[in-house]
């Protein structure tokens, strides 16, 4: 297992992968890979290191780092989602997180918060409960400054600059999904396996141009994998929020099987890794190969 290497300071909240000269109109984001986990959360936590690494998307900014070498920056957070989620609001906060009476600008109510997968989460992906004590509001609106709040300035500013300089932008949200995930893993890459191996998620087609979606299909599904669109993930708050395609901002969410890649008992890497990482070359280049006039954009 990739053992968590617990950091006394706090740690850097991402880091941005930059290519020599950005030439592609396209930005990749990993905001739940991140396993840099605080001394003082692991303290806190009465979970188990491979327990709390079962919540992250492992290893997916490996598979998207080619992302840089053909053009397009790629942002990557550094802290893992069990301490905070970026792909979450703001202040969607759950009141059985905290030992004090939450603002009345947190939203309390989302099914997210109802899931206990707030913006400070309670449980694991297991369902199991974190932390040991409940925690103080200071101590989630300083996770959420220290750590959100920089991730989405660094995102914010990758977009508007690759919207300023192509005039348009692709953003993809890159996540990956359990392999017991509805509707299930895949337990090869053939599609006798009867199992998905990406879920696409556009918000049932209203983040993204539908060229986009339709591209990631067919050289996915070229290559054998068995794809579907948006069930049982539509798309996060990433893909909602920044997903504007008559603002010129487009946004598709991919969620990949990790069973294809990676030993989840064991938090560890499977050979298959590179074969996929190889197939998301393909994958972005035909993304930056679309034009304008795919995208529907009208020059002005």
């Amino acid at each position: 297992m990739d053992a968590i290497a617990p950091s006394a300071q706090a740690p850097k909240p991402h880091e941005i992968l930059q290519p020599e000269r950005q030439t592609l109109p396209l930005v990749f984001a990993s905001p739940h890979s991140g396993s840099d986990y605080p001394r003082e959360f692991l303290a806190s936590s009465r979970l188990d290191p491979v327990s709390l690494r079962r919540s992250e998307d492992c290893f997916v900014h490996e598979i998207f780092g080619c992302a840089p070498e053909l053009g397009a920056p790629l942002l990557h957070a550094l802290f893992p989602r069990a301490f905070v989620d970026p792909n979450r609001e703001p202040y969607e906060l759950d009141p059985a997180v905290f030992k004090d009476r939450l603002p009345p600008y947190a939203n309390t109510s989302s099914p997210r918060v109802a899931a206990g997968l707030g913006t400070i989460a309670r449980v694991v992906a297991s369902g199991a409960n974190i932390y040991r004590r409940k925690l103080s509001l200071e101590e989630g609106l300083e996770r959420i400054r220290a750590y959100y709040w920089p991730y989405h300035e660094a995102l914010r500013s990758l977009v508007e600059t690759t919207k300023e300089r192509f005039g348009y932008c692709i953003l993809v949200d890159c996540h990956s999904m359990p392999s017991n995930s509805r509707p299930g893993g895949l337990a090869g890459r053939g599609r006798s396996a009867k199992r998905t191996a990406f879920v696409l998620g556009d918000c049932h087609g209203t983040t993204c141009a539908p060229a986009i979606t339709r591209t990631v299909e067919r050289v996915l599904t070229g290559k054998d994998y068995l794809v579907v669109r948006n069930t049982p993930y539509a798309g996060g708050f990433v893909t909602r929020h920044y997903g504007k395609p008559q603002a010129r901002v487009h946004c598709l969410q991919i969620e990949i099987n990790r069973h294809i890649y990676m030993d989840e008992s064991r938090i560890e890497r499977r050979p298959a890794l590179k074969t996929l990482a190889g197939d998301m070359r393909d994958v972005v280049t035909a993304l930056g190969a679309l034009t304008e006039t795919d995208l529907g954009i009208r020059k002005q």
